[in-house]
């Protein structure tokens, strides 16, 4: 099946390393020219050679996404560089678990400028451009914490629910312009083994999946945690990338505004 991705431009940030490392891997798997938008550079470009390796296209460039001035320099770049942007994936995030009166205020401040700062100066740098060529897409990904709420991740749910909110309020006023938005939502994600996936070989005819491995989690803590899902397994970094793809792709050309949870069932929100 041809998803129309081939050839095209996909901003990752933070695509050097968890899911984002899987979502580029992934997109590049494709076809697609991945730019990891990154501040951890080292691991950013080691995921780039990677896709180099494999046979892709792919660039780094070294961005702090809680500031506007390193994001608008970066997408300035990534346009400059490839002849414009398609794509744009906000994957950046992060959170420390911790009761809300446990966590410390500098907490809640690094959470807001990762979590939603971050969002909102991406999509600020990379809209004139989309709009300018009358084409683009964003993936936002936010989390099950911010449809539903979790304990110990309150200002994190906080920001992800402003991640959903900013995502519905742009559908309304840029879409007309054939500009899409678009929220996932992981749930817990296991991470994949660094070792054992390629870019080429999560996109073959083998299937998605190939390289996961559960082994970073005990088997008794996973198998607890899994008994949550009704799928009856944890998520794994590319069954995220797998739905950044589908909205990357002409699949998802008359989808915009949504929230897909993809986290087996754990989340079923209206």
């Amino acid at each position: 099946m041809d998803l129309g991705v081939a050839g095209k431009t996909v901003i990752v940030t933070g695509g050097g390393s968890n899911i984002g490392r899987a979502i580029s891997l992934t997109l590049a798997g494709a076809g697609m020219n991945v730019v990891i938008a990154d501040i951890m550079e080292d691991a950013a470009q080691k995921v780039a050679d990677k896709i180099v390796a494999d046979g892709g296209k792919a660039s780094v460039i070294k961005t702090d996404v809680t500031n506007f001035d390193s994001v608008q320099a970066m997408v300035d770049k990534a346009i400059a560089d490839n002849g414009g942007v398609d794509v744009l994936v906000n994957n950046v995030g992060w959170t420390y678990d911790r009761f809300f009166l446990e966590k410390p205020l500098e907490e809640y401040d690094k959470e807001i400028n990762l979590n939603l700062k971050s969002n909102i100066y991406c999509n600020r740098a990379i809209l004139p451009h989309f709009i300018e060529k009358k084409a683009g897409k964003v993936v936002n990904i936010s989390s099950d914490a911010g449809r539903m709420g979790e304990f110990r991740e309150a200002v994190y749910g906080a920001c992800k629910a402003g991640v959903i909110a900013l995502s519905k309020s742009l559908t309304r006023e840029y879409s007309r312009n054939n500009i899409t938005f678009n929220c996932i939502c992981p749930g817990a994600t296991i991470p994949m083994n660094d070792d054992e996936v390629s870019s080429i070989s999560i996109f073959s005819e083998e299937g998605f999946g190939k390289g996961i491995t559960q082994e970073k989690i005990p088997e008794e803590q996973r198998a607890k945690m899994s008994k949550a899902y009704p799928i009856g397994r944890m998520g794994t970094n590319i069954d995220i990338a797998k739905a950044v793809l589908f909205y990357a792709s002409t699949l998802s050309d008359y989808i915009t505004g949504q929230t897909m949870s993809v986290s087996g069932g754990y989340s079923m929100v209206d």
